[in-house]
């Protein structure tokens, strides 16, 4: 017995549900996607049409984003739409801008976006700010670039010769340790 498409659909679907979760509106727009596509796929077969020439013949405004995405609400609170695509996901990664021939710096530069401004959903840079502020990220960050100004601060104050002596110091500090292990 022949599967129905709609069969068919539903387990490419819940493939995609168990490799990545998704909301019921996701999944029921990406049911009514396959579905399209697969009958699509079967009209081409019965037609006897080539699939790839009749992708070619679409028009490229068609496989853009539509006209209501703009870059400000192109990242929202469960989603980011790829602009270049329309492609919605939990984050733009690299590779998939890569596809589209852009880095991430490009991309934002292309749609405006500022260089700080995370490509990804805001419930996701979210629980990721949360969880760095758990491991302690800012005060670490904060102690570190510190000490780097105060280094700095040092390295200006001390004279080119005794910093010569204090290189001379720590490679013979090396070498000593070298020796006794």
């Amino acid at each position: 017995m022949e599967k129905k498409l709609i069969e068919i659909a539903s387990e490419i679907v819940k493939t995609q549900v168990a490799m990545s979760p998704m909301s019921g509106n996701e999944i029921a727009t990406s049911l009514r996607e396959v579905f399209k596509t697969l009958q699509e796929m079967q009209k081409s077969e019965v037609g006897g049409i080539d699939i790839e020439e009749q992708a070619a013949n679409e028009s490229p405004q068609e496989s853009k984003a539509g006209p209501d995405i703009t870059p400000a609400n192109s990242i929202q609170n469960d989603k980011v739409i790829c602009l270049e695509c329309g492609k919605e996901m939990r984050q733009l990664t690299a590779r998939h801008l890569s596809s589209h021939g852009l880095t991430p710096r490009e991309y934002r530069h292309k749609y405006g976006f500022t260089m700080r401004t995370p490509l990804s959903a805001k419930s996701l840079t979210r629980v990721r700010s949360k969880i760095a502020k758990k491991r302690g990220l800012p005060a670490n960050l904060t102690k570190f670039l510190e000490e780097r100004r105060q280094n700095k601060l040092v390295a200006q104050d001390t004279p080119p010769e005794a910093d010569g002596k204090q290189a001379e110091q720590k490679s013979n500090q090396i070498r000593l340790r070298k020796r006794t292990r």
